[in-house]
């Protein structure tokens, strides 16, 4: 059995206002996002990671290095990268509906064929790398205890893929920044969900 502690990363200054849509925009941690990554590390003192993974958005990877404490043993992985949002990026729901409330219906129902923005991934394409990602991982660590630091996006959207849920339903899980969630992988990659925003 694989065990995957899953984090988002960190407080950004685009979460803090009113929770814009960063995608690819690699902006920093803000100081409670630092903070929270310390806190993190402080829940999992004395768990012995096999590996460490993180998006290459520094974001996370500032994450990874403080949560797990090996700040030289982070490996960046860009299957791990936030959702490419188009058009999206840098707005909020708020900004970015009226300016196409059709594409914006076209992702709730359908965001597996639909590209956020217009112009970025469709959903499919997004869990598409997260699921390679995962597979290669169960293949290395069989019985290992991995981290795994990357966003918002993307770990929902694979969450919901792995519980077979509709992946329009995505949003409907919540990830706060930097808060452990527990995966195990069995042999044949079947994922259970064992916490989700937990303070171990």
């Amino acid at each position: 059995m694989l065990e995957v502690y899953l984090l988002r990363h960190g407080e950004t200054a685009y979460n803090a206002d009113g929770n814009r849509y960063c995608g690819r925009t690699d902006i920093a941690l803000t100081e409670k996002g630092i903070n929270q990554a310390h806190g993190v590390h402080t829940q999992l003192a004395g768990l012995h990671f096999d590996a460490v993974f993180s998006s290459p958005l520094q974001r996370a990877y500032q994450t990874a290095q403080i949560a797990s404490g090996l700040p030289e043993g982070v490996q960046k992985d860009s299957r791990l990268i936030e959702a490419d949002f188009g058009r999206w990026e840098g707005k909020t729901k708020e900004e970015f509906i009226p300016e196409s409330p059709e594409l914006w219906a076209d992702w709730c129902t359908n965001p597996e064929h639909t590209r956020a923005g217009g112009t970025g991934e469709t959903a499919l394409q997004v869990v598409t790398r997260l699921d390679d990602f995962f597979n290669e991982l169960t293949k290395r660590f069989a019985r290992g205890r991995v981290m795994v630091v990357a966003h918002n996006g993307v770990n929902r959207l694979f969450m919901a893929y792995k519980l077979e849920m509709p992946l329009k339903n995505y949003r409907r899980i919540v990830q706060e920044n930097s808060s452990i969630t527990l995966l195990d992988f069995d042999e044949q990659g079947d994922m259970t969900l064992k916490k989700l925003n937990s303070k171990i």
